[in-house]
């Protein structure tokens, strides 16, 4: 069975991209087999594994317009068994054209039922807006993972989240879980320390283990054009995401 995992948060800077390349890296040095989608216009995850999106007519709206199918449009990387659907300048006009289409959330869980058993892990960068991208992403997955900074605005921003969660549950995926992942964290910060305590005791059950500490390793990595672990193996920031990826495939296993 493949997992499909969506990394979202409409807060920007709350290390979504760093978590989607980070964490597939992760996954394919533990034996699975990738699938990266880049549907945020930034096109930053496409970027950070070498993919200029100029260069590319591949993206998950050119599927939608020009009825593509997945396996044409996927690219390969430098790293074996990590593949990606890049994003270019075209996704950008996804918010218009989607919700003309009929059953538009439908759209992205149609594409990838068709070639998704090809891999073991799919995992969906979302833009950090709740339009039209993020609610296919979302009812295509089978879980969303939430970064979020132990700040007052980040935490805030949850409640638009949690409210686009239960919109995607009662219309189109009422199987969809979610985790929140801790990122950017400092421990010597006291407030970050008390904020987090407070995630874990308000989201019970509802916080990964896992906690992504700030390291100047995840700024380099996407200069190097590959994830972190592949860049600086012995770093902190490898540690963690090795240790999400473990978490996360013992809670598919569960």
């Amino acid at each position: 069975m493949t997992w499909i995992i969506s990394i979202a948060n409409e807060k920007g800077g709350v290390a979504k991209t760093t978590t989607a390349l980070s964490l597939g890296g992760a996954l394919v040095e533990s034996g699975q087999r990738v699938l990266m989608v880049d549907l945020d216009p930034q096109s930053n995850l496409s970027l950070s594994l070498g993919i200029e999106p100029e260069s590319k007519n591949n993206s998950f709206i050119n599927l939608v317009m020009e009825n593509k199918s997945l396996d044409d449009v996927i690219c390969s990387t430098e790293i074996e068994n990590l593949s990606i659907l890049p994003a270019n300048k075209e996704i950008g006009l996804s918010e218009r054209v989607l919700p003309t289409k009929s059953n538009y959330a439908m759209l992205l869980k149609n594409l990838l039922g068709n070639s998704g058993e090809n891999y073991d892990f799919v995992v969906l960068d979302c833009p950090p807006f709740l339009g039209a991208l993020t609610l296919n992403a979302l009812t295509a997955s089978d879980l969303l993972i939430i970064p979020t900074q132990a700040e007052y605005y980040s935490i805030y921003a949850l409640r638009n989240m949690m409210g686009l969660i239960r919109q995607v549950r009662k219309n189109g995926n009422p199987t969809l879980r979610y985790r929140l992942l801790i990122t950017l964290f400092d421990k010597r910060n006291g407030i970050h320390r008390t904020l987090a305590e407070h995630l874990r005791k308000t989201f019970t059950g509802g916080v990964l283990e896992a906690v992504i500490e700030v390291d100047t390793k995840l700024r380099e990595s996407p200069i190097a054009g590959v994830p972190v672990n592949y860049h600086a193996g012995k770093s902190r920031a490898t540690i963690q995401y090795r240790s999400l990826a473990e978490e996360i495939i013992q809670y598919v296993k569960g």
